[in-house]
C-alpha cells in the first residue's frame, strides 16, 4: 500500500471557495491557495488578477492515496465549479478565474480526462465542458491572508460565496451530492 503524500492541483475560480470542500475529506493532509499555469515567477495576487501573467487561482492539495483517491478528489472538484464557463467562475471574470485540472503524472492525466468524459456523458449540462486538463507547472502559494480565508473571515466569505452565485449553482446542479 502506498503511504506517500501525493499532490493534486485544481483551479476552480476563486481559491477561497475551493478549500472548504476538500478539507472535509479524510486523507487530505493540507490545502494551499495559490497560483499556477502562468509564465512569471512568484506572482502576486494583483499581478494574477490583472490577467497578464497567465496564472489561475488554484488549490494545491496534499493527500494520502491510501485514504483518498485522486478520483475522489476529482469528484469533489467537479461539484464546486461551473465546468461550462470559459470566461471565469460566477461573478469572477477573466483568465485568472478559469477552471483546470493540473496533472503530475500519466495516471492523474488519464483519471482527469476520464472523469471529464464521464461528466460530459452524464448530460447534466447543456453547454460543452470547457475545463482544461493540463500538465502541472510551478505552484506559487498565495499571500498569507488568502490561506484559510473561509475560516479567518467567515462572515465575508459566506456572503461572497452566496452572492457570487456559486452556492446557488451548486445546489441547483448537485443538491446534496457535493
Amino acid at each position: 500500500m502506498n503511504h506517500d503524500i501525493h499532490r493534486a492541483v485544481f483551479a476552480g475560480g476563486c481559491f477561497w471557495c475551493m478549500v472548504g470542500p476538500f478539507e472535509q475529506k479524510d486523507g487530505v493532509k493540507s490545502i494551499t491557495a495559490g497560483y499556477t499555469g502562468g509564465h512569471s515567477d512568484n506572482p502576486t495576487y494583483e499581478e494574477v488578477c490583472s490577467n497578464t501573467t497567465g496564472h489561475v487561482e488554484a488549490v494545491q492539495i496534499e493527500y494520502n492515496p491510501a485514504e483518498v483517491t485522486f478520483n475522489e478528489l476529482l469528484k469533489i472538484f467537479w461539484r464546486q465549479i461551473d465546468p461550462t464557463d470559459p470566461g471565469g467562475q460566477f461573478n469572477d471574470r477573466g483568465e485568472s478565474y478559469t477552471t483546470a485540472v493540473f496533472y503530475y503524472d500519466k495516471e492523474q492525466e488519464e483519471a482527469a480526462r476520464a472523469s471529464k468524459k464521464e461528466l460530459e456523458q452524464q448530460g447534466k449540462f447543456t453547454k460543452p465542458i470547457v475545463t482544461d486538463i493540463r500538465p502541472a507547472t510551478p505552484f506559487y502559494p498565495a499571500e498569507e491572508y488568502h490561506q484559510n480565508y473561509h475560516k479567518k473571515n467567515q462572515f465575508h466569505y459566506s456572503m461572497y460565496k452566496k452572492g457570487s452565485g456559486r452556492d446557488g449553482f451548486i445546489k441547483q446542479n448537485w443538491g446534496d451530492q457535493t
